[in-house]
């Protein structure tokens, strides 16, 4: 039977805190650290500085990727991470997890002496949140971005990404040379909270993810007449938000007649003009969120919400027009990742679930290029993205136990897996 390793889950513990203390805000429990701002960038060269305190050769790429490296140079990796941005007033263990239990891991390979076949990379991708639109650190390694998508990329409140970049030191030309070279990775492992309810409400320790849901994103206008609340005839009004408002309530239908089970369509951001308590609005900005496992229902969505959106301006008298800001394509997990995360939980006895993830994650870009798979652990209500978002000290340890027995494992073999 081959030998078990344990991580120490106070290191781990202590470092979440630690790395908390970027962009947290006492006033309200949430953590502010966007991708490519102040508190991000200086979360990025502490965990720099705990990669180097810890033996790897560590650098911050063009892209704001930091990577640390246990082993020689020029020899094809296996990389274990996360990313480590947030969302606005969101929660400490969303990403930061998978960072800290890839530290975690090499802490415990070294203190065990552990030789491996393959030398280890631990990553902490940048930008993962979609702050621009998309995963940009995941994006600039596997060579999905283009000059003219970095160019044009925005975020919801009117920064330009290269704008963001150069504040951070970076550049547009960086992140196009982050692109890893073929052959440069040969698997790549995530461990990550699941952000729903169903490992905490089946009392599961251990999630082992098939695929990640696909998503994409439109900014949504749809523009009137502003007019005064009290002398407009009800009749006679080219009023925004009615127009949002009715779009609303079609979602479930929608999703009834296009989508499936795995089917997801939010409206996360809303901005009314002029927004004064007596004027109608005259316009109204929403973004629309659309997720499945399966690609042609997640076209097939697209197209009805575009019909029902045109149809419903020509109701209220409206101007339509939406801005594709980005669409990602679903991805499968790759078997040997996935039978390798089998292994590891049932040797450490802990009982585990097959399941999709429904929100995206970096490991859906890397499977683009290698076999790639990521583990859950519960989240407590099912909460994320938000500050009372948690996860039981004993189930982040169950989830670090078995990322690392998967990434000792899979670096000890001789012949790695195959893509």
């Amino acid at each position: 039977m081959e030998t078990l390793y344990k991580v120490n889950i106070e290191r781990i513990e202590r470092d979440l805190y630690e790395l908390r203390k970027f962009g947290y805000n006492p006033a309200d429990r949430g953590i502010y650290r966007p991708g490519l701002t102040e508190p991000d960038m200086e979360a990025r060269r502490w965990l720099m500085e705990q990669f180097s305190a810890n033996g790897l050769e560590t650098h911050m790429d063009g892209a704001g990727n930091v990577i640390g490296r246990r082993g020689a140079a020029g020899k094809p990796a296996i990389a274990v991470g996360s990313h480590s941005d947030t969302v606005p007033c969101g929660g400490m263990f969303d990403g930061a997890l998978g960072v800290i239990a890839g530290l975690e891991c090499i802490r415990v390979m070294n203190e065990e002496g552990i030789e491996t076949e393959n030398p280890i990379e631990v990553i902490s991708t940048s930008e993962e949140e979609g702050r621009f639109g998309g995963m940009l650190g995941a994006q600039a390694l596997a060579g999905a971005l283009t000059p003219d998508w970095i160019e044009r990329a925005e975020s919801a409140d009117g920064e330009l990404l290269k704008e963001a970049l150069e504040k951070c030191g970076l550049s547009s030309a960086g992140v196009l040379r982050s692109r890893l070279s073929p052959g440069a990775l040969l698997a790549f492992l995530e461990l990550h909270i699941e952000q729903g309810p169903i490992l905490d409400k089946e009392r599961i320790p251990i999630g082992i993810v098939e695929g990640i849901s696909g998503v994409f994103k439109w900014l949504i206008r749809l523009k009137g007449k502003a007019d005064h609340a009290g002398t407009a005839p009800m009749n006679m009004r080219s009023d925004a938000f009615m127009g949002l408002a009715d779009f609303a309530h079609e979602i479930y239908r929608i999703i009834d007649e296009n989508g499936s089970d795995k089917s997801r369509l939010t409206i996360g951001r809303v901005e009314l003009k002029p927004g004064y308590a007596h004027t109608i609005p005259g316009e109204v900005d929403f973004t629309l969120v659309g997720r499945d496992l399966d690609e042609r229902i997640m076209f097939t969505l697209a197209e009805a919400c575009r019909k029902v959106l045109s149809s419903i301006a020509r109701k209220h008298k409206l101007m339509f027009e939406y801005e594709e800001r980005s669409w990602l394509s679903p991805q499968d997990c790759h078997e040997s990742v996935i039978s390798a995360f089998e292994e590891s939980a049932k040797q450490l006895g802990l009982p585990y679930k097959i399941m999709p993830s429904g929100a995206g994650h970096d490991v859906q870009f890397f499977s683009k290029l290698m076999p790639a798979g990521m583990v859950f652990v519960p989240s407590v209500n099912g909460v994320s993205h938000a500050p009372d978002e948690w996860t039981q000290w004993e189930d982040v340890e169950n989830g670090a136990n078995v990322l690392l027995n998967t990434l000792v494992r899979l670096s000890q073999q001789k012949q790695l897996l195959t893509a």
